[in-house]
């Protein structure tokens, strides 16, 4: 067997066996690309009217929340600019609960409740991560498929290459006619389709498989020169516990980093989980990227700032190595280069999502073709 009919033996068989998990991963993707936008026009509760007075600290808008939902666990709070309610979120992992409470920053009263886990884009990211399935196997089996996939797109580009030079002008374009038959149509939209995403359809499955396998993250961090930890680490507090329950260090936090970075479009603060950790900021510095938020983290007692060990720390900070790492999500959804990253990420996911489909009929027809036949040699 030749290495290019092994590739193309390997391309076949990969690929009829992935191939609803590509179409379903492929077409939720394509779904999701434009939720932001989408939402927005339905989302005017998040406005509020701007008023000359403090807004709420940290704490009050946690004790009004957790009246609100309070067998949940909050996990953070999320204050925007003057004319944005404040948001508090809770989630828990088992059973599965992660909702927002929305409050007026003035007045602390609740405007909506918001049930993340629910509605259209809530059941696309399900099926995008883990085909609706449970998510223990779901995540599993997305994972897997899709870091297959991976081989298929390198094995279809090597079956793609032509032989002869003078054949490579029909792999680029279709060139069809009225005589042109349907099986001849299904190959060039698949291997012409394949041929012209498959470089970008490369990058979003290595990104996604980035997300999936922390062992891929962390050897291409480790290949491009990273020496942080690729993990989210939160430092502890630098100083002795205080015995004083009613100090609140942390309510002053939120407006000293307003002062701070008053160019910041959010800063999603959450609460320390025991006496000894200290309280991290996630201060977002562009409207829907996440890339270049600073992660910030202070003494729940003293407030002074601690550094992290982490690439998850202030992005100016950051090497070339973990500014290449903390892209990747950006990356994927294609929102590193704004409203036309995220056009061609659209545009990427809706073709990928053919190619599964013109490869089974391409199958199909070349299996039952042969089929067809074995019975007229036998009359013969």
């Amino acid at each position: 067997m030749t290495f290019k009919k092994f590739a193309f033996q390997l391309h076949k068989i990969l690929g009829l066996t992935t191939g609803i998990v590509v179409f379903i991963v492929a077409i939720t993707g394509c779904c999701w690309s434009f939720r932001e936008e989408i939402e927005s026009t339905y989302d005017q509760y998040k406005k509020v009217e701007p008023q000359n007075q403090a807004i709420l600290t940290p704490t009050q808008a946690k004790e009004i929340a957790q009246n609100v939902l309070p067998d949940h666990h909050v996990h953070g709070t999320l204050f925007k600019k003057a004319d944005d309610a404040v948001e508090v979120i809770f989630y828990d992992p088992e059973p599965e609960f992660y909702s927002s409470v929305f409050l007026n920053p003035y007045s602390g009263e609740v405007i909506q409740i918001d049930d993340h886990l629910t509605g259209f884009f809530a059941f696309i990211l399900k099926g995008h991560m883990r085909l609706w399935l449970p998510k223990e196997i779901g995540e599993q089996v997305v994972g897997a498929s899709i870091l297959i996939f991976i081989f298929i797109i390198i094995s279809g580009f090597i079956i793609w290459i032509p032989k002869k030079r003078k054949n490579l002008k029909q792999r680029l374009k279709f060139d069809w006619k009225k005589s042109t038959r349907w099986k001849r149509k299904n190959f060039d939209l698949h291997t012409v389709v394949g041929f012209y995403i498959c470089s970008l359809a490369l990058i979003l499955a290595f990104t996604g498989s980035m997300m999936s396998y922390n062992w891929l993250m962390y050897g291409v961090y480790k290949s491009i020169g990273g020496d942080k930890e690729a993990a989210f680490i939160i430092p502890e507090n630098t100083s002795e516990p205080v015995t004083d329950s009613t100090a609140k260090p942390m309510d002053r936090l939120i407006v000293k980093l307003m002062e701070e970075s008053p160019e910041a479009t959010a800063y999603e603060l959450h609460y320390p989980s025991s006496e000894n950790e200290s309280i991290y900021v996630e201060v977002s510095n562009s409207e829907s990227l996440f890339y270049d938020a600073d992660y910030r983290f202070f003494d729940q007692n003293t407030l002074e700032e601690i550094e992290t060990p982490s690439i998850y720390g202030k992005y100016k900070n950051g090497k070339i190595a973990d500014k290449i790492l903390r892209m990747n999500y950006d990356i994927h959804i294609g929102a590193i280069g704004g409203l036309p990253g995220k056009i061609i990420a659209f545009l990427v996911s809706l073709l990928t999502a053919t190619l599964p489909v013109t490869g089974v009929l391409l199958w199909y027809g070349r299996t039952y073709k042969k089929k067809e036949k074995m019975p007229m040699l036998q009359q013969s």
